[in-house]
């Protein structure tokens, strides 16, 4: 199970880190920049969530994290350089499905360290979001967290329905699954359907930038 776990993790790197090389082509940075910026998708929401848990951090002795980003960053170059009109919601897609593997992981290694239920959850969606953040703010975008259709909300769900399997003893896998799946599947409808969360009232034909 152990093993699953880990290829788990690695799956989510490679997917953000994907995400991350995708919005450098969009940005037009050179090789360098590409790299920082999958490299910091990939492994920096796992990063915080490890320093708040104060726990080591899993990259550091771990160098197979560096091989699943530089193999994520080197198939997008492959494929970005063959096709030249990047489909718009790739981007989106892809950071989909890195954000339901990661927040997955964050609470799964919140519960191995014995954390209450709330903490799990915040621990799901740190590690799910921050990766992103810090590849926006260094991309100079808004957050996807900050704006637009449902982010954090469906960590929020999938660590509920993670957190609450668990109490019901439904098994480590099955919660572990059915997380995935509501955050994804929530996640991707909210990008399908548009849904959105207004707290505010803004005039006819208002957008946000």
């Amino acid at each position: 199970m152990q093993d699953l776990w880990h290829w788990f993790d690695l799956v989510g790197v490679a997917v953000f880190a994907i995400s991350g090389t995708l919005i450098a082509h969009s940005k037009h940075m050179d090789g360098f920049g590409v790299i920082v910026l999958a490299t910091v998708t990939g492994i920096g929401g796992g990063t915080v969530r490890d320093i708040i848990l104060d726990t080591p951090v899993f990259w550091l002795r771990d160098p197979s994290y560096f091989i699943a980003i530089f193999t994520a960053i080197a198939l997008s170059i492959y494929v970005l350089n063959r096709q030249r009109n990047m489909p718009a919601q790739l981007l989106q897609i892809a950071d989909a499905f890195g954000l339901a593997f990661f927040a997955v992981m964050g609470m799964q290694k919140a519960v191995l360290l014995g954390m209450p239920n709330t903490t799990v959850v915040i621990m799901g969606v740190l590690t799910g979001c921050f990766g992103g953040v810090i590849r926006d703010v260094l991309a100079r975008e808004i957050p996807l967290l900050l704006k637009g259709e449902l982010y954090a909300i469906t960590c929020i769900a999938g660590g509920i329905v993670y957190t609450q399997a668990l109490s019901f003893d439904l098994g480590m896998t099955v919660a572990m699954w059915s997380a995935m799946a509501t955050t994804l599947c929530m996640r991707l409808a909210a990008m399908r359907w548009n849904w959105v969360i207004h707290v505010f009232r803004y005039p006819e034909g208002h957008q946000s930038s």
